[in-house]
């Protein structure tokens, strides 16, 4: 205790309204906010960077020769978490896949090598198996190795054979969690996955199995009080719906589609089960795409329409206002 500065809002509002009384008090709600924050300790030095344009120093506990699987968020760079941004400014070398930006990429220190291992459907520039042989040889030269996945590394993104293979090794690895597509999307567009009134179930489903053969469980996933995300199921959209439908689903249940979540290209699609399938060859979108179906897609669109309806009234404000001032 005999570290920390302690202050009270009734000394601040005793200081005068000076210059020379200002300074003090600005120095007193520094001092009482960096060592509220751990900022500062008995040496009263806020730790240096470890790279001048990093953005967080790195980790101390990343050691040479470990790996650290680390997820980069749906996109946006300010949405992967101050950990992530620590390792990859500790990083020797960066195993990245196709869902990481060049905005993230740019972040990465001068010195770090870079091997992109990126996968799309039916295209993957590394197999699984190469990929861990890759982090273990980087590993065993004695690099610091991120291996940067899109979204969250355990969500969807093959983290298990990636530890297994580690584990094998015997390297010792370490796990940081992203933000995932699902929660990435829904906060771009203002809209919850659960609601009481809505949806009191969340799935996560990927619609890439590891077998044409294997089909989800669509007499559970048929159901009005959850809310289904589907990952990697741009390509199989028209199954989805169809399956839905046929076990219980309305035609009419709603639905969206979310492309490129978080980012300023995000787009969104507005549907049904029934007449989604149509819509997309009207509105082709890009890959990553989310797909979203529920009762609370209702509430996104009626937001979305909302704000339309604002920005018309705003502009049509704004040209009335100009015209009135010219007849002026």
């Amino acid at each position: 205790m005999s570290g920390l500065i302690r202050w009270k809002w009734r000394d601040l509002m005793s200081v005068s309204s000076s210059t020379e009384s200002l300074g003090i008090l600005m120095a007193r709600l520094t001092d009482g906010l960096m060592s509220r924050r751990g900022w500062r300790g008995e040496n009263r030095h806020a730790p240096a960077r470890s790279d001048a344009n990093g953005i967080s120093p790195a980790w101390e506990a990343f050691l040479p020769g470990q790996v650290a699987l680390v997820g980069a968020g749906p996109g946006d760079p300010d949405l992967m978490t101050l950990k992530a941004w620590r390792m990859l400014n500790a990083a020797d070398a960066v195993v990245y896949d196709r869902l990481v930006g060049d905005e993230i990429l740019a972040q990465l220190p001068v010195h770090c090598e870079r091997y992109y291992v990126g996968k799309a459907c039916g295209n993957h520039s590394v197999p699984q198996e190469e990929i861990g042989a890759l982090m273990v040889r980087l590993a065993g030269e004695g690099m610091r190795v991120v291996r940067l996945k899109g979204g969250d590394p355990g969500v969807f993104g093959r983290m298990g054979e990636e530890l297994t293979a580690l584990d094998d090794a015997a390297i010792t690895r370490h796990i940081v969690p992203g933000i995932t597509a699902a929660s990435g999307a829904a906060a771009a567009l203002g809209m919850p996955l659960t609601d009481r009134a809505h949806a009191q179930r969340l799935r996560f489903v990927t619609a890439q199995l590891c077998s044409k053969s294997e089909q989800p469980e669509w007499q559970q996933l048929a159901r009005r009080d959850e809310t289904l995300l589907f990952y990697m199921g741009l390509n199989r959209l028209e199954v989805i719906c169809d399956e839905l439908q046929r076990h219980g689903l309305p035609a009419d249940w709603p639905m969206m589609l979310v492309a490129n979540a978080s980012l300023p290209e995000q787009q969104t699609l507005h549907g049904t089960l029934g007449n989604m399938a149509a819509r997309l060859a009207k509105h082709l979108l890009p890959t990553p795409c989310l797909i979203i179906v529920g009762s609370v897609c209702q509430m996104a669109a009626g937001r979305e329409s909302a704000l339309a309806d604002a920005v018309a009234h705003a502009a049509a404000h704004m040209s009335c206002r100009e015209a009135f001032e010219e007849s002026c």
